[in-house]
């Protein structure tokens, strides 16, 4: 990984602020951001023992839970209607008078698919950094987090185009994707059908592409997700090992009192004044925002997949470091 954080140490983006002033043109994440990143991930990693075959049916060197066709011999086993004669065991077979076949363990290489929203409700933040922003933190510490020796990471980008990323080779994989994550994000207009149609275009397109039993990170603060969308993410996960990580901001949770403030509503795309110094109108955001967390957790639970949320004022490696201990 050393080699990976001295080519970030060097790199700098097009787009770094010295070429363009404007601070919605920089970067989300800076190159020293980036390598920061990626040396606490890479020292976590070092410091926990995974010790664990890899479930993930990609192609690959290393050593996989499948039995099949492979390099390493497993065992001897008696033929069953299907094998492949190929792998007879003319000696066993000579021996005993009943057909044996050879069982080799089949070399995977693990898959990690990370899908990142850079959608206009994303584009939004009160503390410290936007929701993209931290999304980018978390998609660069689960990438590393991640790999391995034969690692094989890829990914999707939901932004005004999604755009995918090619499952590349730990260091390569790891690369593309922070340049991916922490592109230039200016604010724009709400298009939230638009968005959603991304969303299921490219879960889709996953499902029909990502090798069954890859890990699927889904990084969102899922304002595009419906009901009628919980049986496509419950197939992605039958079929993979499949999270989520809900990005949100601390004024989604409690409407500070700010007096009479404007707000761009999102839903009808218009602006609202709205009088947070109200006791009341803050009551009632708050009992919104719950409501909207427990359909979000019971969607997802529904679904079958891992949630966990980390909101923009948090420290993005706080939550891997909570998923190790568990």
């Amino acid at each position: 990984m050393n080699s990976l954080a001295s080519f970030l140490r060097a790199w700098r983006s097009p787009f770094a602020p010295a070429t363009y002033p404007v601070a919605t043109d920089a970067p989300l994440l800076t190159p020293e951001e980036i390598v920061a990143l990626i040396e606490q991930a890479d020292a976590l990693r070092h410091s926990r023992a995974h010790g664990r075959e890899v479930f993930l049916r990609h192609p690959g060197d290393a050593r996989s839970a499948h039995l099949g066709r492979g390099l390493d011999f497993e065992e001897v086993r008696a033929y069953q209607a299907g094998d492949d004669i190929r792998a007879m065991d003319w000696r066993t077979t000579a021996r005993t008078g009943k057909p044996y076949q050879k069982i080799f363990r089949e070399e995977h290489h693990p898959a990690l698919h990370v899908v990142v929203d850079r959608g206009a409700s994303m584009r939004f933040g009160t503390q410290r950094q936007l929701k993209v922003s931290q999304a980018a933190r978390v998609a660069i510490l689960a990438a590393v987090l991640e790999s391995s020796a034969h690692a094989c990471i890829g990914g999707t980008v939901i932004d005004t185009a999604s755009l995918t990323l090619p499952c590349l080779s730990k260091q390569a994989g790891i690369l593309q994707l922070a340049q991916a994550v922490a592109a230039p994000c200016p604010p724009r207009g709400a298009e939230r059908d638009a968005e959603h149609v991304q969303w299921i275009n490219a879960m889709r397109r996953i499902a029909a592409t990502l090798p069954n039993g890859s890990r699927l990170l889904l990084i969102s603060d899922f304002q595009w997700l419906t009901t009628s969308d919980v049986p496509l993410l419950a197939h992605l996960a039958m079929r993979h090992d499949v999270a989520a990580v809900h990005i949100t901001d601390p004024v989604e949770h409690a409407l500070p009192a700010l007096g009479r403030a404007s707000f761009y509503d999102l839903t009808q795309q218009r602006l609202r004044w709205i009088d947070t110094g109200n006791r009341e109108v803050r009551a009632r955001f708050a009992q919104a925002a719950t409501q909207r967390q427990a359909t979000l957790t019971a969607q997802l639970t529904q679904a079958d997949i891992a949630y966990f949320s980390l909101a923009t004022s948090a420290d993005a490696m706080q939550l891997f470091l909570g998923m190790l201990d568990d």
